[in-house]
């Protein structure tokens, strides 16, 4: 396998940064049963912030990954499932391992560079963003365990 380098301006040369701070805090995701949804996740060890039945038709259902800042909002299916929705975690074998644990159909771990085909297993030289793994909620929601031990210059 190559070893591709790539490079991250840090800071951002020549970028118009936006001065006023705003936080990435939640999204929606479709679900097609708000009690079938609820469960999995609950399964999964996310903490639940929020379900609040508003009216026969309107629920809000929030969920928040343990060490997460941004959360999940159930929304009503009719888009397509979300895909690649990644999820950090600082070791990925031991992430993956809980989550079979908690009995959550986890994929094998595989690794890729940039540019190049995954390949079985953890990255042998333990890169950070290479190593994943991935599940999928009922709605097919498909989740990636990123394993991240070195953030990339200026991000938090």
């Amino acid at each position: 396998m190559s070893n591709n380098q790539f490079t991250v301006p840090s800071p951002p040369e020549g970028q118009d940064l936006a001065k006023t701070p705003m936080r990435f805090e939640a999204t929606p995701i479709p679900v097609t049963d708000f009690d079938r949804a609820k469960a999995f996740y609950q399964q999964l060890g996310w903490r639940l912030d929020i379900d609040v039945r508003i009216s026969d038709k309107l629920r809000a259902v929030q969920f928040t990954p343990p060490g997460s800042p941004a959360s999940i909002q159930f929304g009503p299916a009719g888009a397509a499932p979300l895909q690649r929705l990644i999820v950090v975690v600082e070791d990925i074998e031991a992430a993956r391992a809980e989550l079979v644990q908690r009995g959550i159909d986890v994929s094998e771990i595989w690794h890729g560079a940039l540019g190049q085909p995954p390949e079985p297993g953890r990255d042998p030289e333990g890169r950070s963003y290479t190593s994943q793994a991935s599940f999928t909620d009922p709605d097919e929601n498909r989740w990636v365990l990123q394993e991240v031990t070195e953030r990339i210059p200026g991000r938090v």
